[in-house]
């Protein structure tokens, strides 16, 4: 920490955080690439008689919950399915649009499932679980063939092979991809799996319906609790085991490339119930999402990073140049992605391409109405291989730029700027994918171990299915085993009856706040405060102001909310009001995970930790772990914030050893 935010800095760590015990580790004797087989050959079975005797609830019908539901109802398990869109094929899961990864090495460039697994693991900048990236590589190959089978129109070679692109942080073809809408149409295709399952009765779909609560009973997660968005009823429903898959937390920023009804609520109110939450600070940026063009815009669109693959990024030498794109000649140019890192150039990882963007940004080289902007320029990818290639690989995204702005990226470049876009954090699982509450899996982007630091593009579609499809269905009957013989919990239960009644009495206590702002309101305040002091790049004396802030609106929150309307009926406002106190209560967990993480990573760069160069500085000698925060206190008059503990895993390297990330 610098000298001048020292004092300040480490004092409110004291107030607001504890240092815990080391989570164990991941015991094994086989090495990383034989974890997976090894793990499965020893998980115990729930034979085929006795699955119909357990009951499975999933939260969230994206890729991993519909993944999850489908596979686990196929093999004769109940499912209780939840999702709070009107069809499960709504999940936001249809809004990744580039592509998937899978190390099939079909195509001759020297790809492998262990050059697959050092990309992730360096793209993540050492701070995710290895042996967690050698089982996303390892099943990426059956993804691919899965999805494909299941009805996924993957673009295909003119001989009929499967056709493959190039992503940020690879400098191999791995991605495969239908046109610009890969995540609409896995998601139609597992929909399609899910919809199946509810038509022979093995899952039992809820829609309109909304978690509010976990339910823990004898020590493990047996229930949730949930209220239906359009009667308002708040009711139990019980299990033997809960799969949360319900998205990361990027809304927080209010701005952000997610769907407006994304958010953190299912998972934040887990970790109030004990549930840990990992590395909550690693956000990442998104380098191609639209700028904001107006104050009163309500969130931003993500473009694709797959259009990186022919388009170049650029800004004018001359800081403050006013002159349209195509009036610049090339000498005045500066396609800086490519002059800093030219073995890679504008294929560079997110966290690196966005730093890069917001430094020419700042220097007062943005372009667009509000200068806060870059080119994506096409021009000579057109001259290259003709406008008809280029609208066959990215014309629907071309035409979704077009819809948003108004100007036509075949004859003169988009413009694109950093967005909050994916959530590397989330609870925190053992290899097995259960959290540190049993009973209590989690799923997709809601969960931690892959991406460490930062994602790499076209990972974020494989780990949703690879967790959906071919890990829970394993782990999940793992921890059923055991429990053959003993009832599921009534939901006439003590347990059950005081979580429904603490959920009705917090749905309440929004009503009766009786303000004068609105939850939007708050939520733009919050995400501006996030984006200056928790954004692309953070400081020791930047966080400490963020979670002043964030206190200060938190206790404005809950004495000046207005929400308008009853409790007992379809009522938008009283949704948001709920995921707004726990967007705040989010926030400062954040805040104080960056500020605690002393170091620079990936997608959280500290201002005092660079290089040289300005490139992230981590320290591996004090931080090569996970941390993990145990929430110990809840609001209450005599305290008026949470305190947190945060634990700590240690991560280890044995097949790709840390080493300074270099894109040059």
């Amino acid at each position: 920490m610098t000298p001048s935010t020292t004092g300040s800095a480490q004092a409110l760590l004291e107030e607001l955080r504890t240092v815990g015990s080391d989570l164990p580790g991941l015991d094994t004797q086989v090495p990383a690439s034989q974890i997976w087989a090894d793990r499965r050959l020893h998980y115990r079975l729930v034979s085929p008689l006795n699955r119909r005797k357990f009951t499975v609830i999933v939260v969230g019908t994206g890729l991993a919950g519909a993944g999850a539901a489908a596979a686990l109802g196929e093999l004769g398990y109940n499912v209780e399915s939840f999702t709070f869109h009107d069809a499960p094929r709504r999940a936001h899961s249809v809004a990744a649009q580039g592509g998937i990864n899978a190390a099939r090495a079909r195509t001759v460039d020297n790809d492998s499932v262990a050059r697959f697994v050092k990309d992730t693991v360096k793209g993540g900048d050492f701070r995710g679980r290895e042996a967690d990236a050698w089982r996303l590589a390892e099943e990426s190959v059956r993804v691919i063939d899965h999805m494909n089978a299941i009805g996924a129109p993957f673009a295909r070679e003119y001989g009929g092979q499967l056709a493959t692109r190039s992503f940020g942080g690879v400098q191999v073809s791995r991605t495969y991809y239908t046109r610009g809408q890969t995540g609409q149409q896995l998601q139609v295709a597992a929909a399609q799996a899910l919809l199946r399952q509810v038509s022979t009765g093995q899952v039992n779909l809820h829609t309109r319906t909304e978690m509010l609560d976990l339910i823990v009973a004898d020590g493990r997660a047996q229930g949730i609790v949930v209220r239906d968005l359009v009667t308002g009823k708040i009711s139990a429903v019980t299990g033997d085991a809960v799969v949360l898959a319900t998205g990361g937390y990027g809304n927080v920023y209010y701005r952000s490339t997610l769907a407006k009804n994304s958010n953190v609520t299912a998972a934040f109110r887990a970790h109030r119930r004990g549930a840990l939450f990992a590395n909550p600070c690693f956000i990442q940026f998104h380098p191609t999402a639209l700028p904001v063009s107006s104050e009163w815009q309500s969130k931003t669109t993500l473009m694709s990073e797959s259009l990186r693959n022919d388009g170049r990024i650029w800004v004018p030498v001359q800081p403050g140049d006013d002159r349209a794109p195509n009036d610049i000649p090339e000498d005045e140019r500066d396609y800086y992605l490519e002059r800093r890192y030219p073995a890679f150039g504008n294929l560079t990882p997110r966290d690196v391409a966005s730093r890069a963007a917001r430094t020419e940004i700042d220097a007062g080289r943005g372009v667009g109405p509000l200068k806060n902007s870059v080119y994506l320029d096409f021009r000579d990818a057109i001259e290259r291989l003709g406008k008809k290639v280029i609208a066959e690989r990215y014309g629907n995204l071309f035409e979704m730029y077009s819809d948003a702005t108004g100007e036509d990226p075949y004859k003169e470049p988009m413009r694109i700027a950093p967005g909050a876009h994916f959530a590397m954090g989330g609870l925190w699982s053992d290899y097995d994918m259960m959290t540190s509450v049993p009973g209590l899996f989690v799923g997709g982007e809601a969960g931690w171990g892959y991406h460490g630091a930062n994602r790499l593009g076209a990972n974020s579609l494989l780990s949703a299915c690879v967790d959906g499809w071919f890990t829970l269905p394993y782990s999940v009957p793992n921890y059923l085993a055991p429990l053959l013989g003993k009832r599921k919990l009534s939901v006439d239960d003590d347990a059950v009856r005081a979580a429904v009644a603490e959920a009705e009495a917090g749905v309440q206590a929004l009503i009766n706040i009786g303000g004068t702002q609105g939850p939007e309101r708050f939520h733009r305040r919050l995400g501006d405060l996030l984006y200056a002091k928790c954004g692309v790049t953070r400081s020791a004396e930047g966080l400490v102001e963020g979670l002043e802030g964030i206190r200060a609106l938190r206790e404005e929150f809950w004495t000046d909310l207005r929400v308008q309307g009853r409790p007992d009926g379809f009522n938008q406002e009283l949704e948001r009001a709920g995921r707004v106190a726990d967007y705040l209560d989010m926030a400062e967990l954040m805040c104080l995970d960056a500020l605690d993480r002393d170091e620079s990573c990936g997608a959280h760069f500290r201002d005092e930790h660079q290089t040289e160069g300005g490139e992230a500085q981590r320290d591996d000698a004090h931080w090569l772990f996970a941390s993990a925060w145990e929430r110990t206190a809840s609001d209450d008059a005599a305290a008026p914030g949470p305190r947190y503990v945060r634990h700590q895993e240690h991560l280890e390297f044995p097949s790709v050893p840390p080493e300074t990330r270099d894109y040059r």
